[in-house]
């Protein structure tokens, strides 16, 4: 029931009701309503057929089992995205992400993971700025640690040497760390140096970034 305390609170001002008036109708207490939304406390299961009946949803709704179901659609599809990636599919895997992102354009993870499998591809351009599109609206720190790590390989592919370097600089003490990178972005590397190192950024640890 992870999502019921957000959603009680966002059907009941969705219906304009207060905490009184829910509580009133079920023949509860206000104060069990307010620890309900704030998350102390859960309603009866009993009561839930009653609370999607005043909300007018469903219980799976109310429950949140479709941020649930969607939440396990994404995952599954950079399931299979990586595997692709992992064979050496990779055009596979750029049409799984490229389809993903007709149903979910605004999702960090499906822009990254676009990204990844371009980078990958050898197809710098589009793969920096997929990158520079998806990384500011990430939360997920591990996915961004890995992603800016792989960004600094593909500006310097694309000749950007001193973006890569100050990138470098920001990254965190991690395996994708400053320490490993700023000395190797400073070596001069051939394009063939810098594609093995982006593959092993993206394909180390791919499956779990996502």
């Amino acid at each position: 029931m992870m999502y019921l305390s957000e959603n009680l609170k966002k059907y009941r001002m969705k219906k304009e009701l207060t905490q009184e008036d829910v509580a009133q109708i079920l023949g509860i207490t206000p104060q069990s309503v307010s620890k309900w939304e704030r998350g102390e406390s859960y309603p009866d299961i009993t009561l839930l057929p009653a609370l999607a009946n005043i909300f007018e949803t469903s219980v799976d709704l109310l429950i949140g089992m479709d941020t649930i179901r969607a939440e396990e659609t994404r995952y599954n599809i950079h399931k299979k995205a990586v595997a692709y990636q992992r064979s050496g599919d990779l055009d596979m895997a750029e049409q799984t992400y490229r389809e993903a992102l007709l149903i979910y354009p605004n999702k960090p993870g499906m822009i990254l993971g676009l990204a990844s499998t371009l980078a990958l591809k050898g197809e710098t351009e589009e793969a920096i700025e997929l990158m520079e599109r998806g990384l500011p609206i990430s939360i997920n720190e591990k996915q961004k640690a890995t992603m800016r790590a792989a960004l600094c390989f593909l500006y310097l592919k694309a000749g950007r040497a001193d973006k890569a370097e100050r990138l470098a600089g920001d990254l965190p003490h991690m395996r994708e760390s400053r320490e490993v990178i700023q000395p190797l972005i400073r070596q001069g590397l051939d394009d063939e140096q810098i594609d093995a190192n982006i593959k092993m950024i993206i394909l180390g640890d791919g499956e779990g970034i996502w």
